[in-house]
């Protein structure tokens, strides 16, 4: 259990662990093994450095890295300096990387090993670059870390941190092809807080192992990370995710809980080993973020013998949103469904003008409670279309049964989900069309096993031209991440649209979505 006396804001998370089983692992990574103790010490160096680096409150603060423990000290360590931390997502380009450090406008920039090179290519047009900081790893135009702490003390700041506080902006893909910072602060996790021990897959046994998979740049890898820490948690931590490793690491760490995107699910089953494996620990997978097909999700039930939650949410929600429970999922005509709000939650199906449907009816899924983010960095009038009324409009369509759980069924939007990461068409199409001998060009997701959707180009050709489809996604690559360049190419005649002008993505997306039982998860 989580105590709120002890817990007001995430940055109390290591000190209240710390006060009762110091000793205690909280994160293992590789071979390395950090205490509550020592994490709480860390955190308080890194506050300090921070304020003598002249990190004031509100300040962003911002770290580019795979998954690694040296996160989890300058995380808590930002919040104690009454920073906001601002990850950026380790799989962009150069390119993309500027423009969120331009957004974010962050004082430092932490950074991994693996990315000292794109880094540098990214803050080299910069106005005004981060100062840069080797999180691990050493590099010349990067300071150690060591050498940046100093002799920083590791006694506790008097200042607590506020409710106010922003204390998180994790990015999300725009639908113009400019990334948003979605601003959450230290009142939207107080509410996770105290709702996480009451839903399923986030209700942890103080000792028991939480395997880290998903990315700590997204919501899922940092909320799961939050709730087993706050409940006094092991956490086991993986850097890059493989299937032979996940199944080795469960067996080996006696894994309890662990959070999983569909696509790394089904890669784990496919692996021969996986029969084998000892998952007598194993209490709840929890999975999310990307469609799941049911037939995975049925032998995923059967070889792992555990608890299976799904979750609905976006980072504009902290995550959180609705769940569909254990029990839930042997309930006649459920499975497909993204289950019944959080606790202290609310969710309707609104029609186009704001207004609540009745059970059945098809409208737009919203979310509204404390858990909401903030705002939109630096874009008001983008969180005014997204927040109306306190009501978070997630911009998919679906509808709520009699028994009061919610299907998705289609997207407003036309963000496409592949393996847990958000592609949005406008930003694929952008990089796609210099490409010589294209005249126009439409990007869609369609359904895919592995990953739950995959993106596809459907190009004209210009008059005379012949297009090759590896040229056209050879030269995507270059310009965006590899995870936003199409898996595949169509050449036709022409693109159907409406009297506006606008693309019909719907007509184009039908035929590969045929007989299938939903289009989004």
């Amino acid at each position: 259990m989580i105590n709120l006396d002890m817990i007001r804001t995430l940055a109390d998370i290591p000190a209240a662990q710390a006060r009762t089983r110091g000793d205690a692992v909280a994160v293992k990574f590789g071979t390395r093994e950090t205490s509550f103790a020592q994490l709480d010490a860390r955190s308080n160096r890194m506050a300090r450095a921070l304020i003598s680096a002249g990190v004031v409150p509100g300040d962003r603060v911002s770290v580019l890295t795979k998954n690694h423990d040296g996160w989890y000290p300058l995380f808590f360590g930002t919040a104690r300096a009454r920073a906001c931390l601002a990850p950026v997502n380790c799989r962009l380009a150069a390119g993309e990387i500027a423009f969120i450090l331009g957004d974010a406008g962050p004082k430092l920039l932490f950074v991994g090993e693996d990315f000292f090179e794109i880094v540098l290519a990214a803050v080299a047009d910069l106005e005004n670059p981060p100062r840069l900081i080797a999180l691990y790893g050493e590099h010349s135009a990067f300071e150690s870390l060591d050498a940046w702490l100093g002799d920083a003390s590791d006694a506790p700041l008097a200042d607590a941190p506020l409710l106010s506080d922003d204390v998180l902006q994790l990015y999300t893909s725009g639908t113009t092809g400019r990334p948003k910072g979605v601003v959450l602060a230290n009142r939207n996790y107080r509410r996770f807080l105290e709702m996480a021990t009451e839903v399923d897959g986030f209700a942890y046994d103080e000792d028991e192992t939480v395997m880290i998979v998903m990315p700590l740049f997204h919501v899922a890898g940092t909320n799961v990370s939050f709730s087993g820490l706050a409940q006094g948690g092991r956490l086991v931590l993986v850097k890059d995710f493989s299937a032979d490793d996940a199944i080795r690491m469960m067996n080996e760490e006696r894994v309890a809980h662990a959070f999983l995107a569909p696509a790394m699910i089904q890669m784990m089953l496919q692996q021969p080993e996986v029969e084998a494996g000892d998952y007598s620990r194993l209490r709840s997978i929890a999975y999310g973020a990307s469609p799941i097909a049911e037939d995975v999700l049925r032998r995923a039930r059967k070889v792992f013998g555990c608890d299976f939650v799904q979750f609905y949410g976006m980072t504009e929600s902290s995550g959180a949103g609705s769940y569909l429970s254990p029990s839930a999922h042997d309930l006649p005509g459920k499975l497909t469904s993204c289950g019944q709000p959080w606790p202290g939650t609310e969710m309707a199906i609104l029609d186009g003008a704001g207004r609540p449907l009745g059970d059945g009816e098809i409208g737009e899924i919203a979310i509204r409670g404390d858990i909401v983010m903030k705002e939109y960095w630096n874009r008001a009038e983008a969180t005014a279309e997204t927040v109306i009324g306190g009501w978070l409009h997630t911009g998919d369509v679906g509808y709520r049964d009699a028994d009061g759980f919610y299907f998705v069924h289609d997207r407003i939007k036309d963000m496409i989900v592949s393996g847990g990461e958000n592609v949005y068409p406008a930003e694929v199409e952008s990089a796609i069309m210099g490409c010589p001998g294209i005249a126009d060009v439409a990007v869609i997701g369609v359904p895919d096993d592995k990953w739950g959707e995959a993106v596809k180009a459907l190009i004209v050709p210009a008059p005379g031209a012949h297009v090759e489809s590896a040229d056209v996604i050879a030269w995507a690559r270059e310009r965006i991440a590899a995870y936003k360049t199409p898996k595949s190419v169509d050449i036709i005649d022409a693109l159907p649209r409406n009297p506006s002008g606008k693309v019909l993505r719907r007509e184009l997306r039908a035929p590969y979505w045929e007989g299938r039982d939903r289009a989004v998860g």
